[in-house]
């Protein structure tokens, strides 16, 4: 597969750049600001337990220092000053030990002040206790903002799913899209969780231990800020490759979860061709190439935290150095260079953590730039808003009434249609035709000739590219979609059940219809012959797959689901396809009582199904080339008598071969939308 088609599939188009970190991660960000005061708020919270933390190691210092000093007082003798003490080393030529003692607060003769040293400690405790309660609060209401934006992100991609065409469906992979909204949605979630309040924190510790340490010593803070530009030029190289194998990492996700669909969905399929090795191997392919993305992600990313802990530690070895030597000569005391190390330690542990929090975040912002593709998906044209004729009261009457609408509704217009899936193939180039209120107008033709397409035009599944298509003179584009398709029922060839009862199902095609109404529907169709056998009845439960139905009666419980909702327009599109010869005459019979005072168009390959029909319409290349009903078009001899003949006389060594047909775009044939 070239680069090329890997971008598209991915949802990159070609020669755009393939990470955009920047304004992705400002982008992100600007999701949390909807919680805006919640966040302002967490974030004065964080400030006051820093402050209340990073002031602890000053005041531990000061306890030091009382320790420290009660054990020289108590080696003097009494009854001298410090001053007298210092003279009398200068004199005895002890000139570096009495820099040191000038530089305490010593009282000669006396031992530890255990007064003073409780009063520090206790105020140390009270301080780190509702420092640590501040954290937590913080950690709450941080929780809160995420989990708030996190769900609305996952709300935008969801009401996104319905704005997008279907179009857009055709051409990604179901596996990749639903990585998108699921395994990227959680890694944004759980890469907020871990990083948000982490970098807050990290953040304003850096800063408040910067302030700290410069108010014990500037020039020790300038031995210690030496780490700094060591720790962004780290960050920097190997976070930009961190960032690049995330996003491959995720975009192999997705290839992973398109596999692993494709095959379980083709379960059978792979079983019965007997494909089963080649399905694994190229499973293997994928998950090799992903475990090569994923592992090469971590291990470089690993790589920040250790190198940030050696060069802290270099920090570390220095300001001990530097640190001891202010001490011997009295500028500091042995507190505060006790305190200032622990700053030391504290300034290059946040500084290690926001390294290693930058390489969680890449991962983030990888899925964030998914997500946010896929936001950005050119969606389908927007409705009118207008207000068309088909909404008037007899219209909304008859829909909730359930009863058809007999004052000569439904008539249906294709005015020089034209529709290509791609500029490059043409499909319909000139299509025109009338169906008339209250017809059956049946389309048949070869695989490939548009039929699926003629009636995916009616439903606006795809928007024309030229031409009109009108429903009682109104043009399908000025009605919304939403009106157009209540108005609208379809049953396809390929069955769409969900997990539920077998009554809630059948109610999904009107959901304000009784009991009484889902029972009738059922009985139209002939679901309640196999419905009364089960053991819970119309409570059945099914699961989305139908599996404790058969095939024939999950498109049976799709019929009854079209005829409760009594629509106007009615869409047939191989509906008997997967019934048995005796069930299709059921439902043939169900379907004749559904499409009385009802335009409805039918896709059939079986003619026998559509001989009645008041026109049925032979097309070929997306263009009708014979219509008329079934004798007129037997006795024409053309396209249809073929297809005939090749179906009730066996006579398919007449046919001559067809010409070939342009291929379809995936959305054809058999596919539901």
């Amino acid at each position: 597969m070239s680069d090329e088609k890997k971008q598209s599939d991915r949802g990159l188009r070609p020669g755009q750049t393939s990470r955009n970190f920047g304004p992705s991660l400002k982008r992100l960000l600007g999701e949390l600001m909807a919680e805006k005061a919640m966040l302002i708020g967490a974030m004065a919270i964080g400030i006051i337990s820093v402050i209340l933390s990073v002031i602890g190691p000053k005041i531990l210092g000061r306890a030091t220092d009382i320790i420290f000093n009660g054990v020289i007082s108590k080696r003097l003798p009494a009854g001298v000053t410090k001053d007298q003490v210092v003279a009398g080393m200068r004199a005895n030529g002890q000139s570096q030990l009495a820099d040191m003692v000038s530089g305490m607060d010593l009282n000669p003769g006396h031992g530890i002040d255990f007064s003073a040293l409780n009063t520090v400690l206790l105020t140390v405790t009270i301080l780190y206790v509702i420092s640590a309660l501040f954290a937590w609060l913080q950690t709450r209401m941080l929780m809160r903002v995420v989990y708030r934006s996190v769900y609305r992100l996952r709300r935008e991609v969801e009401e996104k799913l319905h704005r997008v065409p279907l179009s857009y469906f055709d051409s990604r992979r179901r596996g990749d899209l639903l990585s998108r909204v699921t395994n990227d949605v959680d890694n944004i979630q759980n890469t907020l969780n871990n990083t948000l309040g982490g970098i807050i924190t990290a953040s304003l510790t850096v800063l408040g231990t910067i302030i700290m340490m410069l108010t014990i010593s500037p020039i020790l803070t300038l031995v210690a800020l030496i780490v700094i530009p060591l720790a962004l030029v780290i960050t920097a190289v190997i976070g930009k490759r961190a960032q690049k194998l995330f996003g491959e990492q995720w975009d192999a996700t997705g290839d992973v979860n398109s596999e692993v669909e494709e095959a379980f969905a083709g379960h059978e399929i792979v079983s019965v061709f007997g494909r089963e090795r080649d399905v694994r191997a190229r499973f293997e392919e994928k998950n090799a190439e992903m475990y090569k993305a994923s592992f090469g992600a971590q291990f470089v990313s690993s790589l920040i935290m250790p190198f940030m802990m050696f060069a802290g530690n270099l920090s570390y070895v220095a300001v001990a150095l530097v640190g001891g030597l202010k001490v011997i000569s009295g500028q500091l005391s042995l507190g505060d260079v006790q305190a200032f190390i622990q700053y030391s330690r504290q300034f290059t542990q946040p500084v290690s953590q926001l390294a290693s929090m930058a390489t969680q975040l890449q991962s983030g912002v990888a899925s964030a730039e998914r997500i946010f593709e896929f936001l950005d998906a050119e969606e389908q044209v927007p409705d009118s808003g207008n207000v068309s004729a088909l909404a008037g009261e007899g219209s909304d009457a008859s829909l909730s009434s359930g009863a058809p609408e007999s004052s000569g509704r439904g008539e249906v217009r294709f005015e020089n249609v034209r529709f290509s899936y791609s500029p490059e193939k043409p499909l319909i180039s000139d299509l025109s035709l009338v169906a008339s209120p209250g017809t059956t107008v049946a389309i048949v033709g070869p695989t490939g000739a548009g039929k699926t397409t003629l009636v995916n035009l009616i439903m606006r599944f795809y928007e024309i590219d030229g031409g009109a298509i009108t429903i009682d003179g109104v043009d399908t584009r000025e009605m919304t979609r939403d009106e157009l398709r209540n108005r609208t029922g379809m049953v396809l060839q390929d069955t769409w059940l969900f997990k539920g009862t077998i009554r809630e199902n059948i109610r999904y095609g009107r959901l304000d219809a009784t009991d009484e109404e889902v029972l009738e529907a059922a009985k139209a169709t002939h679901v309640h012959d196999f419905v009364q056998h089960l053991p819970e009845g119309y409570d059945t439960i099914i699961d989305d797959e139908g599996s404790t139905v058969s095939a024939g009666e999950k498109q049976l419980l799709t019929i009854a689901r079209a005829f409760l909702a009594r629509p106007e327009l009615l869409i047939l599109d191989e509906a008997t396809s997967s019934v048995d010869t005796r069930t299709e005459v059921l439902v043939q019979n169900a379907m004749n009582t559904l499409r009385e005072g009802r335009t409805s168009f039918v896709i059939a390959h079986r003619l026998s199904t559509i001989r009645d029909a008041d026109l049925i319409l032979v097309m070929e290349h997306g263009d009708i080339v014979e219509q008329g009903n079934h004798e007129e078009l037997l006795e024409v001899g053309g396209a249809y008598a073929r297809l005939y003949r090749s179906q009730f006389e066996g006579a398919s060594s007449e046919i001559a071969d067809p010409p070939e047909q342009e291929p379809l775009a995936p959305a054809q044939e058999g596919q539901m939308f």
